[in-house]
């Protein structure tokens, strides 16, 4: 157990040392985190067998949120900021949610893509307010009613963003562990008995999908803030598979393995689409296909055989 919780440890502390060890990695560390937080929110759906092809509705809301704050409230705190736009995420995944619950299979993931599209066609055509394709600034908030300065400023967001790793991706498996989480996971395997226990399956669902919103949002409402603009390209659906992409390379499903995911996939696009321009999304797709035909539980999975494996054979010597 000591070793299984050493190495998380260890990556834990490498990633925290990247401002000083490797100060060219902090932008791209921070954007793959906050990617990471949203790709989370699909785990959720996933341990319920569902998957969303809209999410990123979610992931746009909460940085419009902000940036739409931060106009109108110029110097707003960044803490002010945070709630307000996951508050937007989340009050919208409970409207949407009440609807899309009532649905599986491919029916529940086309119809929270198409809350996504219709979002973002919004977000395109009133283009007075939103800016259309060219979206929007997100000015940097103040911290504690300080104004700081784009280098000061982006330490703090770093490590904002490792803490929030942390304390989400705490939280989420503590939820699943709960009731309610183990509810929420009968989706997939007995929803029938769920109806014969007198408990409702929409209800059990629209509580895991309310959380998701929260993630996506917060991952939404951190890459905003760190890039300083919002477009309507957080909404578009090639958003929201990319987020499943991620879950399914980092091994669905797995906490660990959406920002384990995030930040690999986030590594070989940018590397990638430097030094490889024209092919770069064939370079993604085939780490892809290699992942799901080799090692189908994902990257955690391969993790997990390794450790087994070393475990194994320090108690066999």
């Amino acid at each position: 157990m000591t070793f299984r919780l050493a190495i998380p440890a260890l990556l834990v502390l490498a990633v925290a040392a990247i401002p000083f060890a490797a100060p060219q990695l902090q932008l791209l560390m921070n954007l793959a985190l906050a990617k990471g937080i949203a790709v989370v929110g699909v785990t959720v759906l996933l341990r319920a067998g569902q998957v969303s092809f809209g999410h990123a509705l979610y992931f746009a809301i909460a940085a419009y949120a902000a940036a739409f704050l931060s106009a109108s409230m110029p110097g707003a705190d960044l803490v002010l900021v945070l709630v307000v736009a996951v508050a937007g995420a989340v009050l919208s995944g409970i409207i949407v949610g009440l609807f899309v619950v009532r649905y599986r299979g491919i029916f529940f993931g086309m119809l929270n893509l198409a809350f996504s599209m219709i979002f973002w066609s919004i977000l395109e055509k009133f283009y007075h307010y939103t800016g259309g394709a060219d979206g929007i600034r997100l000015p940097r908030p103040t911290v504690f009613g300080m104004a700081l300065e784009r280098g000061p400023f982006e330490l703090i967001m770093f490590y904002l963003s490792v803490a929030l790793v942390l304390l989400l991706g705490w939280f989420t498996m503590r939820w699943f562990a709960s009731p309610a989480g183990q509810i929420f996971q009968t989706i997939k395997t007995n929803e029938t008995r769920l109806q014969y226990l007198g408990v409702s399956p929409q209800r059990a669902l629209l509580s895991g999908y309310i959380l998701s919103a929260a993630l996506c949002g917060t991952g939404g409402v951190i890459m905003g803030i760190v890039q300083g603009v919002v477009t309507p390209e957080f909404a578009w659906w090639i958003r929201s598979g990319e987020m499943v992409f991620i879950a399914v390379l980092g091994g669905a499903g797995s906490v660990a393995g959406a920002f384990v995911g995030a930040v690999i996939y986030e590594t070989i696009r940018t590397y990638a689409s430097a030094f490889a321009g024209d092919v770069w999304q064939m370079v993604l797709g085939g780490f892809l296909l290699v992942i799901i035909l080799f090692a189908p539980k994902g990257v955690i999975g391969i993790y997990d055989a390794a450790l087994a494996r070393l475990t194994g054979k320090g108690r066999s010597e």
